[in-house]
Formats: structure tokens, C-alpha cells, sequence
């Protein structure tokens, strides 16, 4: 999908001038410490995280290399979510992101909805993002009799540390995060060009088609092994919605915003479908397993001395940027939230270096109880967290096309004007993209374990998120009518 081909615009454009009234309280305060090539590399960043690195290994196993087409698949309907977010951006920057936009749109339920969903989302990947990097630092002799509760426990402990400093420091380990990240897997894609031209063994395996071919085909298991994985690679696009959230601490998101999310969709196809296509293609599924990463299973198949390790230590960079982000995302939505009644207060607090970090600090504490399950059952923590991040997500994105299409309306009424820069083939591209979302929720009830498990949990969820409502709807009430009243 090229940006010829989705619709008439301007990228470099400044957004429309809008009649909205709308100004959300939680914007003040930020620095603008944000470039571009911090935008450009958080994008990149976002559409490259665990999912990937961790969780292409197991998902591989399951279904073999049809798993790049449920990457390519998922990979299209996040770029349309992360677009509609886009145009959003473009209509009115908030570092409150799609929960301005519910709060604008749906009301302050749905911006209460939208936030905790939000925040079920990254407060369960962040402890999939220690439990991976725990898992990782096993790699090494070293660290191997370290129990995985401690290692994660570090982990938090080192982010948590360089996220409360400040916005610009947030984006310089942001920006060389994404570096090692791209330059990794730019590596790795070019060493497995070089052995299927030069049909180097990998492990005792020449690799080529005939690695896939002579292992039963693309479809090995059969077609619903690949519709089950798709929750699983659901998670892997999880943090593309970042951008948008970090448009409110930029200079010039109307410049930035476009030329970033445009190239969401190209970085996508290299980088996921084509690494999952080169996986299948050096070693046979069966080689793959979910307690390794599969690049670095490769590099140890190659016995290059070193190697392994080398890779390791970049996807173990991953998990820990992942983390980062999830911190910093989180306490952003959290402050918007909490400056209109639907958060705790604390949340809303921001320190001398212009950090809400009391929202940092929530996210966190559940981190900590991610790393109680390390404890527990550091064999299942990352699957278990996995799916109820999975759940988040499909909420989270359920809430940005639901504003996208409410925003499509109020223009055909003609009560605003949309941006330049626009979701291609509004409203059909929204609805179709939730109905995906809910197809999803119907595969993780299909695939049974713990997908189902975190199925049965939605009417739990769902009910505290009822009762939270009634918690915080007097106080929430209360700041309206006097932000009314101002």
C-alpha cells in the first residue's frame, strides 16, 4: 500500500483549521523536546518490539511459515489504526492522545474506557517486556542461575530509573534503541540473503525453499494454527500507536506526524514479514521454540563464536526499549485522565524534568507484581500477560477507530473539517478494522489455554470497569462543570 495509492494528500500540511473547542487540560506543561528523527525512530521503535524479537519464536513453532502471512495481515490493519490516529493528530495534537479524542467524541465514559484499557495494555506488556528480558539475560552463562524474578526485577528497576529524568532523555534511549534495533535486524536479513544465494548450511540444513517444501509446505499444521497465532501477533504491533502519543511533546507534529506513519506500513513488510519468511527459509519451524529468540537460534545454528550473543544482547535492548515506552506512554494518558477526575490524583503530578511521573510510577508498581509472577510461574508469565495485553490492545485500537469514525461523521455533517492528511476509504476502512478486532477475540476463545482463560475475564473486566466509573463519576462531573463554568 503505497502512499500513491490510499489518498489525495499533503503530507508536509499543516491539520485544518478545526471549530472544535475542545482543549484538553492534560496537554499543559510538557517541554517540546521531541525532534524529528526522535518521532521517526519511536515509530520505527514501536512497529519493532517483543512481539518480534521474543515471540516470532514460539508463534513459528505453532504455525510454521504461514506466520508471516498473519504478520502481513495484522501488520495492515495496524497501519490503519496508527493512520486513523494520525488524522486525529493532525486535527488536534495531545499528548493525551486517543483518550482526548474519546473525551471530544464519546464523552468523558468513553475517555475513562479508552484510558484504563490503555493502561491494561502496557501494564501487562510491561511485565511481558521484563519476564523477556529476564528471559534473554539466561542466555548467558553468567546469569544462568539467577533466579528470573531478580533479573526482571533489574530490568524495571534500570528503565523505571532513566524514564523519570526527563522527556528528552526518553527520547535519545528511545532514538538509539530503535538504532540498534533496525541496524540488528538489517544485519540479520542481509547474512540470510547471503546464505540461501551462497546455500550455506544452517545447522545441518541447506537452506531454500525446500527447507519449507520438504517440512509440509506454508501450512504445515494447517490454516487454523495461523488464524489462532494471530492474537499472539496482535501483541507485536503494539506499541505503533506511540507516535501519536508523543506528537504532543514535538515542535511540528504536522510536519513530523505524516512522514513517520506513512513509512509504518513499509517497515512492516521488510522487517516482519520478510525476517519471518527468511526464518522459515534458513531452518525448518520445527527449530524454532518460544523460550528463544529465533534470530538468535539462527546465529547459534551458524556457530559463528560470538554471534548468538551479539544477537541476544540487541533483542534483549528491545524488550528493555519496549518497556521504556510502555512507561512513558502510560503516564502521559494517565495525567490526561487524571486532570479530568477518571485517574488518581498522584498521576497527574510531573516533576521538574516535566515527567508526569506519578503515572510513571503506577505503571511501574505493576511491573512489580509482573515480577511477583516471575516468581511464581516464570515458566508461563510471558504467555499468561501476553493475552491480557492482547485484550488491551484490541481495546485500545477498538476505541481509536471507534473516535476515527465519529471524527469521519461530525465532518459529513460538516460540524469539522478533516485534515489533509486522512485514513483512506472512511468510514468502510473503520468498520472493517472492527470487525477484525472482534474476530480476534473470537480466535483466542478457539484456541482454547490461556487465550480462552483471558476470555472469560472480559465480563470481569468489563464489570470493574463499571465500578471504576461509579468510583470516579462524582469527581469527574465535578471538573467538567467547572471547566464549563471557566
Amino acid at each position: 500500500m503505497s502512499d500513491r495509492t490510499t489518498a489525495p494528500e499533503a503530507p508536509t500540511a499543516g491539520p485544518a483549521v478545526t471549530n472544535s473547542p475542545h482543549v484538553d487540560a492534560g496537554d499543559a506543561g510538557y517541554s517540546k523536546d521531541l525532534k524529528s528523527r526522535h518521532i521517526n525512530m519511536i515509530a520505527i521503535g514501536g512497529a519493532i518490539g517483543t512481539g518480534l524479537f521474543l515471540g516470532a519464536g514460539g508463534r513459528l513453532a505453532d504455525a510454521g511459515p504461514s506466520l508471516a502471512i498473519a504478520y502481513a495481515v495484522c501488520g495492515v490493519f495496524a497501519f490503519f489504526v496508527v493512520r486513523a490516529l494520525g488524522e486525529l493528530v493532525l486535527y488536534r495534537p495531545s499528548s493525551g492522545a486517543f483518550v482526548s479524542y474519546a473525551r471530544e467524541f464519546m464523552g468523558e465514559k468513553g475517555a475513562y474506557t479508552a484510558g484504563w484499557l490503555y493502561f491494561l495494555n502496557w501494564s501487562t506488556t510491561c511485565v511481558a517486556d521484563i519476564t523477556a528480558a529476564a528471559t534473554y539475560a539466561h542466555f548467558w552463562s553468567m546469569f544462568s542461575d539467577i533466579p528470573q524474578w531478580i533479573l526482571a526485577l533489574i530490568a524495571l528497576a534500570v528503565v523505571l530509573t532513566a524514564n523519570l529524568i526527563s522527556v528528552k532523555y526518553f527520547g535519545e534511549m528511545e532514538f538509539w534503541f530503535a538504532i540498534i534495533k533496525v541496524a540488528a535486524l538489517v544485519s540479520f536479513m542481509l547474512i540470510g540473503i547471503f546464505l540461501l544465494v551462497t546455500q550455506q548450511e544452517v545447522g545441518g540444513h541447506t537452506p531454500g525453499f525446500a527447507t519449507i517444501s520438504a517440512n509440509d509446505g506454508i501450512f504445515p499444521l494447517g490454516m487454523l494454527p495461523m488464524l489462532l497465532v494471530i492474537q499472539g501477533v496482535v501483541f507485536a504491533y503494539a506499541s505503533v500507536e506511540l507516535c501519536g502519543v508523543a506528537a504532543g511533546e514535538t515542535e511540528n507534529p504536522a510536519k513530523v506526524m505524516p512522514r513517520a506513519i506513512n513509512s509504518i506500513m513499509w517497515r512492516v513488510g521488510i522487517f516482519y514479514v520478510g525476517s519471518v519468511v527468511l526464518l522459515a527459509l534458513l531452518l525448518p519451524y520445527t527449530a524454532y521454540s518460544g523460550d528463544e529468540s529465533p534470530f538468535v537460534t539462527v546465529m547459534d545454528k551458524l556457530g559463528v563464536p560470538g554471534a548468538a550473543g551479539v544477537m541476544n544482547l540487541v533483542v534483549l535492548t528491545a524488550a528493555l526499549s519496549s518497556l521504556n515506552a510502555g512507561l512513558y506512554s502510560t503516564a502521559r494518558i494517565l495525567r490526561s485522565m487524571a486532570l479530568a477526575g477518571s485517574a488518581p490524583r498522584f498521576t497527574g503530578r510531573m516533576n521538574k524534568g516535566q515527567v508526569p511521573y506519578g503515572g510513571v510510577l503506577l505503571t511501574a508498581a505493576f511491573g512489580v507484581a509482573g515480577v511477583a509472577l516471575n516468581y511464581v510461574m516464570p515458566g508461563q508469565a510471558f504467555e499468561i500477560v501476553l493475552n491480557f495485553a492482547s485484550i488491551g490492545i484490541l481495546g485500545t485500537w477498538g476505541m481509536i477507530m471507534l473516535c476515527s469514525l465519529l471524527f469521519w461523521r461530525r465532518s459529513q455533517e460538516g460540524r469539522l473539517t478533516r485534515p489533509s492528511y486522512r485514513l483512506p476509504w472512511a468510514p468502510y476502512t473503520q468498520i472493517v478494522t472492527l470487525v477484525f478486532l472482534v474476530s480476534v477475540v473470537g480466535l483466542m476463545w478457539a484456541g482454547g489455554g490461556v487465550g480462552r482463560t483471558t476470555v472469560m475475564f472480559l465480563p470481569l473486566i468489563a464489570a470493574a470497569l463499571v465500578g471504576g466509573w461509579f468510583v470516579v463519576r462524582g469527581r469527574v462531573n465535578a471538573i467538567a462543570a467547572e471547566r464549563s463554568d471557566g
